[in-house]
């Protein structure tokens, strides 16, 4: 199947079959954390099928605000149009650009800049986030979500189980590598928008499960087959092994969860920071205060 073609058959399932059980578990997070300007500029980065964009819109109707909605896969943006004919063109304009070439607008243009489960998704997050609080003016909120270290993981320990099994103790460095660069610590986002020159930083996480039945259904999952499944199967470079290892997984799953549910969990974290004047940027030198972080933590029923 083509790339082209992926991303089309991807666009037509988001709405239905990843945003309810992905997008939509983070975007709660953000919109519960971020105050929507009653005017201004607001930058969502790589903006999906239009959500929070649009319930942003909808759930501030006396908001002058406008929305500049980017992404780089042009399915996903035709569904989002689709989706917000009330007020594409009026307040909602969305884009086609990558974001990993830097961010095309101006410095200090945006009121409110974030980015809904895309932080982790291009570039380098850390240079990402300096990208988003250098288009955001002095005073703005910079936002993001993202998954957090512990995500994914009963899959990861079962991945770990059968490469032990293996002998690949170098594939297993491989995996320990690219979970810890992939889901990064609380610790480890608060100090990257420390350096991007934002303070008064809250951090706010929430646990949730995604449940499967068998391991089939996990891996054939539109959050995981168009999600970080590529990525995971890249852990082993040698392209003969992966259908065997992930065979093995599949199996393994089946046979833990032999009448169970497969329940892997989701450490969601959303981060909001204010942005400093840029000469006080420097000024500061990137020290972080204890007062200027808050965290909360909260447990999905």
């Amino acid at each position: 199947m083509s790339g082209s073609t992926q991303l089309e058959k991807m666009a037509k399932v988001y709405d239905k079959e990843i945003m309810p059980t992905w997008s939509a578990k983070f975007g709660k997070l953000l919109m519960r954390n971020v105050t929507f300007p009653t005017e201004g500029m607001v930058l969502d980065v790589l903006c999906g099928t239009g959500y929070p964009a649009v319930d942003f819109m909808r759930s501030n109707p006396d908001s002058r605000a406008r929305i500049i909605a980017i992404d780089n896969v042009g399915p996903l943006l035709d569904e989002a149009r689709k989706k917000a004919v009330d007020f594409f063109g009026k307040r909602l304009f969305f884009r086609n650009e990558n974001p990993a070439k830097g961010l095309s607008f101006a410095d200090e243009v945006y009121d409110l800049s974030y980015s809904n489960v895309g932080l982790m998704n291009y570039g380098k997050p850390w240079r990402n986030l300096i990208e988003l609080s250098r288009v955001t003016r002095s005073s703005g909120t910079v936002a993001v979500t993202l998954p957090l270290s512990g995500s994914w993981m009963e899959f990861f320990d079962i991945y770990r189980e059968i490469l032990t099994k293996r002998d690949k103790y170098d594939l297993l460095k491989r995996l320990d590598d690219y979970e810890a660069a992939h889901y990064p610590t609380a610790d480890a986002v608060i100090e990257w928008m420390n350096k991007a020159g934002l303070r008064n930083i809250k951090a706010e996480t929430e646990r949730f499960e995604l449940l499967f039945k068998t391991g089939r259904e996990f891996f054939y999952s539109s959050v995981v087959e168009y999600g970080p499944l590529p990525d995971w199967k890249r852990v082993i470079e040698n392209p003969a092994e992966v259908n065997e290892v992930f065979a093995e997984i599949n199996d393994a799953i089946d046979t833990h969860f032999r009448g169970l549910v497969f329940s892997v969990t989701i450490e969601a974290g959303c981060f909001t920071g204010q942005k400093l004047a840029w000469d006080q940027v420097v000024e500061d030198e990137g020290v972080l205060e204890e007062d200027d972080i808050e965290i909360i933590e909260d447990d999905e029923d």
